[in-house]
Order: C-alpha cells, then sequence, then structure tokens
C-alpha cells in the first residue's frame, strides 16, 4: 500500500469511508479503494485529506508516527520541481537515472521537475527510498538546500 497510514488515521478520528468520501467530493468505492491499496490516491486529494484533517504527509506515508500538523500544504508545483531537482542532483543523477529507477520516461519525469505536473503518489513513494527522503512534509513546503 502506497499511502500506508490512510486507513489508520480515518479509524483514529472515528470516521466511515462514507464519511471521509463526502468530504473530499469522492464515491466510498474510491475511499476503499485507496484504503487497500487496489488503487493510488491522487496527490491532490491526499494532500486535501491530510489538510481536512490535519495529519502530516509523513505520517500517511509511514515516515514518522508523529500524526498532527499545524500548516496547511499548499501545491505549490514550482517548489516542488526544484526540491526534486536539488535531491537529483544531490545524488548525481540524470532525469532518465531517476526516471528508469521509478519506471517512467525521462519526459514524464522531466514535467516535475519542471513543475508542468505534480509529481504521482506512487513515484514519489518511490522517491523517498531513491533520495533518502526523511519529510515529504519538507519536500512540499521548504526550500531543500544544495
Amino acid at each position: 500500500m502506497i499511502v500506508k497510514n490512510l486507513k489508520n488515521s480515518r479509524l483514529v478520528l472515528g470516521l466511515t469511508q462514507e464519511a471521509v468520501a463526502e468530504k473530499l467530493k469522492v464515491k466510498n468505492s474510491t475511499v476503499s479503494g485507496w484504503e487497500c491499496g487496489k488503487d493510488t490516491i491522487p496527490m491532490e486529494r491526499l494532500i486535501q485529506y491530510a489538510n481536512t484533517y490535519h495529519f502530516t504527509l509523513d505520517y500517511l506515508f509511514g515516515l514518522t508516527e508523529r500524526k498532527v500538523k499545524k500548516l496547511d500544504i499548499a501545491l505549490d508545483l514550482e517548489l516542488i520541481a526544484m526540491n526534486l531537482r536539488t535531491l537529483r542532483k544531490k545524488k548525481k543523477f540524470t532525469q532518465k537515472d531517476v526516471a528508469d529507477k521509478i519506471n517512467t520516461s525521462q519526459s514524464t519525469y522531466s514535467q516535475y521537475e519542471t513543475a508542468h505536473n505534480l509529481i504521482n503518489t506512487t513515484f514519489l513513494f518511490n522517491l523517498i527510498d531513491i533520495y533518502n527522503i526523511d519529510s515529504v512534509d519538507k519536500l512540499f513546503t521548504q526550500i531543500i538546500e544544495n
């Protein structure tokens, strides 16, 4: 399962899948698919979920036990793109190297680094290991230094 703590976070709040589906304006079966790993929750929805219910992305991805966050995560594609470039260059990888590691094309990965598209949840999950990312929250909210 890509998002390890989605179901746990819902249960901690005492919410049903139906309540989450209604809040996120999706079908109940969609939430069920995300929780059982049949479907991958899109990053936009994951961020909406995190902001709505005050969970860290780090907790949802299973990087930390710390659940609650104080700041909303905004979708700043330029910041995310800059951080992805910085992380890649720190590892001395080419875009092609990274694309091959996450099983996509170089042009698709390039769109993430040029802020044309938001990174796919599955690819981000794979990058956590490749780049040794210790905080998805920081990737989305702070400038990562060279």
